[in-house]
C-alpha cells in the first residue's frame, strides 16, 4: 500500500497564480478567476492589485443567484480549455464552481493509461462506471483509453455539459452512456440485472440530490453504495477510484473501504493500492493548496 500526494503543475489553460486569506487565483486559459477556497488559510503573496485584474470575482454573500459573480464585461458566458488530452468547457456556475477540477487531471491520465495499458494486454473491452460523474471529464478519459463508459448523475445540467464536453473533445460518438439517475438507484438495479463493471469511480458528495429528488448523505448512503458496487464488479476488477473533496473522511477511510471491497472480492493482492491528498501547486511561492483526496487501486497486468 502506497501513500502517495498527488500535486497538480501549471499547464497552458490552467494555473493557480495564488491563495491565502481564504481565495485562490487561478488562471483558465486567458481569463483568471478569483473564488474563495477555505483551505487557503495563510496570506496572499501577490499584490491586491494583481487580484483587482482578475476578469471574474465570485461573491460569496450572493451564491445560488445571478450575482455570484462579478464578470468584466469580455469575459464569455463559457470558454474552451484544455487540460492533458481532454478540451473542456469553463463556465463559472453560481455555486463557485467552473465545470472542472483540475487537481484531477492525474487521475485523468491515470484511468486512461490503465485502460490503454488493459486493451493493448489483449483485454476485449473495458466497461467503466463513473458514479457523480459531474461533467464528465473522467468518463472522458476512460473512453479516450477505449473504454465503454457508463456516466451516472442526479443534475440534468450536469449531463448535458458532460455531452459537450464530449463533443469538444471530439468524443461525441464514443461508446459513453449518459444515465440521469440516483446514484444508489442505479448500482442496486444494475446488481439486479447482473451488469458488471471492470473499472469503477466514484466522487461522492457530501450531501446531495438524486434526479428524483432523493436524497444522498454520505455518513448514510456510501456504505451502501460500496456494497453493491461490490456485487457488479467483473470476476478480475481493472482498477477502483474513490475522490473526496468536502466530507470530512481522509484518504485512510477511503483506502480502507477500497481494501476492504477487493478483500470480499478476492482481487486484493493483483494489485496496487495507494491513497493521499490532491494539491494545486501555486506558480512562484511552489505552495501546495489541498484540493481533496484521493485513493485508487489498479490491477497487476
Amino acid at each position: 500500500m502506497e501513500y502517495t500526494n498527488m500535486t497538480t503543475t501549471s499547464s497552458k489553460d490552467y494555473e493557480l497564480l495564488d491563495s491565502g486569506d481564504g481565495e485562490k487565483l487561478e488562471r483558465y486559459g486567458v481569463y483568471v478567476l478569483a473564488r474563495p477556497d477555505p483551505q487557503a488559510l495563510w496570506h496572499k503573496k501577490l499584490p491586491a492589485e494583481t487580484w483587482t485584474r482578475a476578469h471574474g470575482k465570485f461573491n460569496a454573500a450572493a451564491r445560488a443567484t445571478a450575482d455570484a459573480w462579478t464578470l468584466l464585461p469580455d469575459v464569455p458566458e463559457r470558454w474552451p480549455v484544455t487540460l492533458g488530452s481532454l478540451s473542456l468547457w469553463i463556465h463559472p456556475s453560481n455555486f463557485k464552481h467552473t465545470g472542472i477540477f483540475p487537481e484531477q487531471t492525474r487521475n485523468w491520465h491515470w484511468i486512461e493509461q490503465t485502460v490503454r495499458d488493459a486493451k493493448t494486454a489483449r483485454r476485449a473491452s473495458v466497461k467503466v462506471l463513473n458514479l457523480f460523474g459531474y461533467t464528465g471529464a473522467a468518463s472522458l478519459a476512460a473512453a479516450k483509453g477505449g473504454a465503454e463508459v457508463v456516466h451516472v448523475d442526479g443534475s440534468k445540467v450536469a449531463i448535458k455539459w458532460g455531452k459537450e464536453n464530449a463533443e469538444l473533445s471530439g468524443l461525441s460518438a464514443a461508446p459513453i452512456r449518459w444515465i440521469l439517475d440516483d446514484a444508489v438507484t442505479f448500482v442496486k438495479r444494475e446488481a439486479t440485472r447482473g451488469n458488471t463493471y471492470d473499472g469503477i469511480i466514484m466522487d461522492p458528495p457530501a450531501f446531495g440530490r438524486g434526479a428524483k429528488g432523493e436524497v444522498w448523505k454520505i455518513e448514510e448512503d456510501f456504505l451502501k453504495l460500496v456494497d453493491f458496487c461490490g456485487k457488479i464488479l467483473t470476476p478480475k476488477p481493472l482498477f477502483l477510484l474513490i475522490n473526496g473533496y468536502a466530507a470530512g473522511y481522509s484518504a485512510t477511510t477511503y483506502r480502507s473501504i477500497i481494501s476492504d471491497m477487493l478483500s470480499t472480492h478476492g482481487a486484493l493482492g493483483a494489485g496496487t493500492l495507494e491513497s493521499g491528498e490532491l494539491t494545486i501547486q501555486e506558480t512562484g511561492s511552489g505552495r501546495a493548496l489541498p484540493a481533496g483526496i484521493y485513493a485508487r487501486w489498479q490491477a497487476t497486468t
